[in-house]
């Protein structure tokens, strides 16, 4: 439905929603009533909020079990935007493509969340603290992740704004896999926390032109270098980057320092010890990073 696409384009977008809430009540979907009550919320008088807002919850009450029929009973919904599923979280599987293929059918799903069970997480952490889990012992690769992303190849992740899969081992090898599986650049946040790309995997992430929109990266524990800071400098919408417990060196830093995105970051994760001294003093230093963050740096 035409809507539909431009509503996920453009989801604030305050008439189209009241255009299609005609559609939804013609087909007596309550959500059609529900975006209508949210819609008069903000220009009904403070002290009739708390009427309008009951009679939200009401309807809310009465319908939402029947609004994700359409879900798989694999499917968690996170987070919901007029009473349609908006964020969904898939734990890992053997039917994790099937789950997700159903998902990416729902309408306004525009956030995916990838999880795994607290068995896998438990040794995530401890191979974390093994020096060489990510590298191959006879060649000092990168190891591919254990997770096979290739379960993902063909599906259309075009939709999708956000991806979260922290603490899915994806591996360099995965991330070739995710690089090619996007048809569309709306992608804006992209969550990889402990999933061993490395700089072979980041690398690949950065040469796909369909991911240079990107708003806010998170890479924390992922064995990054220097070269894989260098590698960021594709990104250069970033404004929120998370780059803990990466052995960057002053290399690093001063590959941070010098990207195109620097000046318009408004937050970003890095210790001390993933810099080191002279790193902190470059930091510091900085004039391409704002002043908020060059101030930080010299509290380190």
């Amino acid at each position: 439905m035409v809507i539909e696409d431009a509503l996920r384009t453009r989801p604030d977008d305050v008439a189209a929603w009241h255009a299609y809430s005609e559609h939804l009540l013609e087909r007596g979907d309550a959500r059609g009533t529900l975006i209508r009550l949210e819609q008069s919320l903000a220009r009904t008088r403070p002290a009739d909020r708390p009427g309008v807002r009951q009679e939200i919850a009401d309807l809310v009450a009465r319908h939402e079990n029947g609004w994700d029929d359409g879900l798989p009973d694999g499917a968690r919904v996170l987070s919901r935007r007029h009473g349609f599923a908006a964020e969904v979280a898939v734990e890992w599987s053997d039917g994790v493509r099937e789950i997700v293929e159903q998902v990416l059918r729902a309408p306004f799903v525009t956030t995916l969340r990838i999880t795994t069970n607290a068995e896998d997480e438990r040794d995530d952490d401890e191979e974390e603290r093994d020096e060489e889990y990510n590298y191959a012992v006879d060649r000092g690769d990168p190891r591919p992740g254990r997770q096979d992303l290739g379960v993902f190849a063909g599906l259309d992740l075009g939709r999708l704004t956000e991806l979260d899969l922290a603490y899915v081992s994806v591996g360099y090898d995965g991330a070739q896999t995710l690089a090619a599986t996007f048809a569309s650049d709306r992608l804006r946040a992209l969550d990889l926390r402990y999933c061993r790309v490395a700089d072979t995997g980041l690398a690949a992430l950065a040469a796909c032109p369909r991911l240079g929109g990107l708003r806010r990266l998170h890479l924390q524990r992922n064995r990054l270098t220097a070269e894989g800071v260098r590698h960021l400098h594709r990104f250069t919408e970033l404004t929120e980057l998370d780059l803990r417990y990466n052995d960057l060196g002053a290399d690093g830093a001063r590959a941070l320092v010098a990207a195109p995105f620097a000046g318009a970051l408004e937050r970003l994760w890095l210790y001390d010890s993933d810099v080191g001294r002279d790193g902190v003093a470059t930091m510091a230093q900085a004039a391409s990073l704002p002043a908020s963050l060059r101030s930080l740096w010299r509290c380190v």
